[in-house]
């Protein structure tokens, strides 16, 4: 195991168990499905065109909004 990996992993202690069960899902499939090319689907292909489009907020909105909410 590589370094990263182990910290990336370590890290995961501190999120709740739901949280981690769902990255260990998502390594088991990655690891899984090593041979195969993934598929976006349509929902996936749209937040593509979104975002190519500027439909997602930048860096610093996000940073703005938080800052309003008192965060």
């Amino acid at each position: 195991m590589t370094k990263l990996l182990a910290e990336a992993l370590a890290a995961t202690d501190k999120l709740p168990p739901d949280v981690q069960d769902d990255l260990a899902r998502m390594i088991l499939a990655f690891t899984q499905r090593e041979s195969e090319v993934y598929v976006l689907s349509e929902e996936e292909l749209a937040a593509l065109d979104e975002a190519e489009r500027g439909g997602f907020a930048s860096d610093e909105e996000v940073a703005a909004l938080w800052t309003k909410a008192g965060r």
